[in-house]
């Protein structure tokens, strides 16, 4: 009797236990998550961020969730090819952190949700159509960089009295990225009866030597480096040329600071990466893009670094250091 109890029981589990561990592999799947950039080295400061931000909800990578990392090796253009391989991938969300990026993936898919992180606003670029409702499968985090354009400007101002002549570093625009850094500062400039000249520069070895040069020439009184992954692994160059040529420099995130560019006024980049983060969690919860509003920053941080004032001459006025979140000294 025993004997039949058993086989009866070992039946039951052939029979039934197969079921079992496929319904509850298919509930405990693991969300595989693509990011994206357009162009070189990612930022490690937006990788960890955007990583710490996962932890914190309850993600640990290889163990619930998989992240497929996907940069360029040399031309901006693969972001197309590589956002196309990770719609192959079936990953669930699409993270992109730049404008190239953003538009490679919405080429790529209309379906997977994207989570973006743009420094451009979203709507006038049409990335999306409404910040409250962005319809369609991307939502994300505006860093509003842009329009922090003519705020910059006039804290230049506030450093540097006799300023009225500026040059922008920019990074020639792709079919992709349609840049408009320099065109947010000319409007800015000319609502302070500044001028702007462009020194724009080409990829994927923007030539800084010449683009300095010509500041030189120019006798222009300070240089501003529009944010652009092309030209995240030249910050320390960038931040050596202009203390060279005794220029004062604004760049348009800390990290560059730290390099040793004069200063920075910007959103905070951690929170935003931790945000979209929080984003990309809601989604995989069964939240739908189209109704996860656009997160925009709300605190935005002045950086000073008071060593490249005495290299390059300048005397940093007692109103604006006080301002400052953060001196480096």
């Amino acid at each position: 009797m025993k004997r039949v109890n058993r086989n009866i029981l070992i039946l039951l589990l052939t029979l039934f236990l197969p079921k079992d561990v496929v319904a509850e592999a298919q509930q405990t799947k693991i969300p595989r998550i693509g990011f994206l950039t357009s162009f070189g080295l990612r930022s490690d400061r937006q990788i960890q961020s955007f990583q710490e931000g996962l932890r914190a909800l309850g993600y640990e990578e290889e163990k619930n969730i998989v992240i497929e990392y996907r940069k360029p090796l040399g031309k901006p253009d693969e972001a197309s090819e590589l956002a196309a391989q990770l719609v192959q991938r079936k990953v669930d969300v699409l993270v992109a952190t730049d404008p190239t990026a953003i538009r490679a993936a919405q080429q790529a898919t209309k379906t997977i949700p994207i989570v973006m992180l743009t420094n451009q606003d979203p709507v006038s670029t049409g990335l999306v159509s409404d910040l409250a409702r962005p319809g369609g499968n991307v939502t994300g985090v505006a860093r509003l960089n842009r329009e922090l354009s003519g705020k910059r400007l006039e804290i230049l101002r506030d450093v540097v009295p006799q300023l009225s002549r500026i040059g922008v570093l920019s990074v020639r625009p792709t079919a992709l990225g349609q840049g408009t850094g320099f065109q947010s500062y000319a409007a800015a400039a000319d609502a302070l009866r500044m001028q702007v000249h462009s020194l724009q520069v080409s990829r994927p070895q923007p030539d800084l030597e010449w683009a300095f040069q010509t500041a030189v020439k120019a006798r222009l009184d300070a240089i501003i480096m529009v944010g652009h992954n092309v030209l995240r692994p030249y910050s320390q160059k960038f931040a050596d040329l202009a203390i060279k040529m005794r220029l004062p420099s604004v760049c348009e995130a800390p990290e560059y600071v730290d390099a040793g560019c004069l200063m920075s006024y910007a959103s905070n980049d951690t929170e935003s990466f931790r945000r979209a983060a929080v984003m990309v969690d809601k989604i995989l919860k069964g939240v739908k893009p189209a109704d996860l509003p656009v997160e925009q920053p709300t605190k935005f941080e002045l950086v000073i670094n008071l060593k490249t004032t005495k290299q390059i001459g300048l005397i940093i006025p007692p109103n604006v250091l006080a301002r400052a979140d953060k001196v480096i000294q």
